[in-house]
């Protein structure tokens, strides 16, 4: 069977961590999870350890101080690389991903042929919830700005639930990755087309969160914006990097 492994940034979600870990491992196909915590003053990674005693599947990354969502996935990715693992998944810890989804998102490579799967609210099926009209609507205008500028043909360029193959991520130059925030998502999305690998969309209902704060800010959205010009015509394919089996 292959080797799945969900990729769970923290930074202060101690009212979600258990939550989201017990909901994954119960999944089947099994999962495992790695969680990397930045530093979170609120305990959480105390609560994942806590978890581990009992839960094998569960793994813990710490680093030191809030680094950026960008740099979390990038030292989840090799963590997976490193230990062969064959399907990686980035997943947010409060909920707004249902975990059920994840089995979708999985059949989508592992069935469906795709190199990368998305977790999309705005194909046929998807949709948010419980979000102000205004919101939807500066989210969706958002994608289509990305996809006009960069060409993409992926209508939720901003999504944050996604699977890759390991191949894929082996093949889109992760040592260049430049973005940490919201254009994380963005470059992600656009190396693996660069790479002219298939992507495949998977409507899902996008959930607020209920519990803990927004991780959001104006910087955020400005990187991306700005980002989103750099982007086009200055990434280029790269010969896949090597990993330990």
């Amino acid at each position: 069977m292959s080797k799945r492994l969900v990729i769970i940034p923290t930074y202060n979600e101690k009212e979600n961590i258990r939550d989201i870990l017990v909901h994954v491992m119960a999944l089947q196909p099994q999962f495992e999870v790695l969680v990397v915590d930045d530093g979170s003053p609120d305990g959480t990674a105390d609560i994942v350890r806590s978890v581990q005693l009992q839960q094998q599947r569960v793994h813990l990354l710490e680093r030191k101080g809030k680094l950026g969502l960008g740099t979390a996935y990038i030292a989840g990715f090799n963590w997976a690389l490193e230990r062969g693992y064959d399907f990686i998944f980035e997943m947010d810890a409060d909920f707004s991903h249902n975990p059920d989804d994840l089995l979708r998102l999985a059949d989508a490579c592992d069935q469906g042929g795709a190199d990368m799967s998305v977790g999309s609210r705005y194909v046929k099926g998807g949709g948010v919830s419980d979000w102000a009209w205004h919101r939807v609507a500066l989210s969706w205008c958002a994608s289509l700005y990305v996809r006009l500028v960069l060409g993409m043909k992926v209508r939720d360029t901003t999504a944050g639930f996604v699977c890759y193959r390991a191949s894929t991520l082996k093949a889109i130059g992760l040592d260049e990755v430049r973005f940490k925030g919201y254009a994380f998502q963005i470059e992600m999305k656009y190396r693996v087309k660069v790479a002219g690998l298939r992507i495949k969309e998977v409507p899902i209902i996008f959930q607020d969160r209920k519990k803990g704060k927004s991780k959001m800010n104006t910087s955020i959205f400005r990187e991306a914006f700005l980002g989103v010009l750099l982007m086009r015509g200055t990434i280029k394919l790269h010969e896949p990097q090597e990993h330990a089996a």
